[in-house]
């Protein structure tokens, strides 16, 4: 494993070796068609990379990114990482197709090598730029899977299906949540209701006193002032009845 892994960081180094030594050219020829002797061994040097990568195997794969990291080497890290997310995918190496290297747009340099494996075809690109003194270095690495139209189709009914699945599971969720809003207004309106009110009985209406009318009776009033003359021994000429009022029972008993 570590006689693998030392193949690989000789082999990045090589890359190194090979931008220093042709440096110069390919800085005149930024923005154009890359060397030809450039090309070639740039994309040499990226399938050597490639075939170390995937002879290693899921134990040394993860002792070898662990390592980059440990040597802050995000770079190299990011090679192992991208080459377990699709090794499962794309099975064994079998073969080099093809590989071919460019310029692109922003003077930085790519290769891109296409591969053959065990249960599908791998697209592998390498990413150079220009470091210190103009020498080029790797950037980034990325591993790309070929699928069937078949496979293709599969994923994207897949990827409808759930993402259909779950906008109706929201919305079935939205509609039990909106129906049992009439359980929670009847239970905040039994809540809220307000106590029954107690009927208060009327309180007992005090009888009027009923003030005795003077009796507008000339018979009666001269009936008994003659009996108040005779009962003071007096004369009635004296005597002016100015009311009359009813005495309470009792007195009249006593009388």
């Amino acid at each position: 494993m570590k006689q693998n892994i030392k193949r690989l960081w000789l082999m990045v180094c090589m890359v190194f070796c090979l931008f220093a030594l042709s440096a110069c050219s390919a800085a005149e020829d930024s923005g154009q068609a890359l060397d030809a002797e450039l090309s070639e061994g740039l994309c040499s040097v990226t399938e050597g990379i490639l075939e170390l990568c995937t002879e290693l195997s899921a134990e040394e794969l993860e002792e070898a990114e662990a390592s980059a990291l440990k040597q802050k080497d995000n770079v190299t890290a990011g090679l192992f990482t991208a080459w377990k997310g699709v090794r499962d995918e794309a099975g064994d190496f079998v073969e080099i197709l093809s590989s071919q290297a460019v310029i692109t747009e922003d003077g930085d340099y790519e290769c891109v090598v296409t591969a053959n494996f065990a249960q599908r075809k791998v697209e592998f690109k390498a990413f150079y730029e220009d470091g210190a003194q103009g020498m080029p270095v790797p950037t980034s690495f990325s591993f790309t899977p070929e699928y069937t139209v078949g496979e293709k189709l599969a994923k994207a009914g897949m990827n409808t299906a759930m993402g259909m699945g779950t906008v109706f599971l929201v919305l079935i969720f939205i509609s039990l949540i909106i129906s049992c809003f009439k359980f929670i207004n009847a239970f905040e309106n039994k809540t809220k209701a307000p106590a029954p009110a107690v009927v208060a009985a009327p309180a007992p209406v005090p009888a009027a006193v009923q003030e005795e009318e003077l009796v507008d009776d000339l018979e009666l009033v001269a009936v008994i002032t003659a009996a108040i003359a005779a009962f003071d021994n007096t004369s009635a000429d004296s005597l002016v009845v100015r009311s009359i009022k009813r005495a309470p029972g009792a007195k009249w008993k006593r009388a």
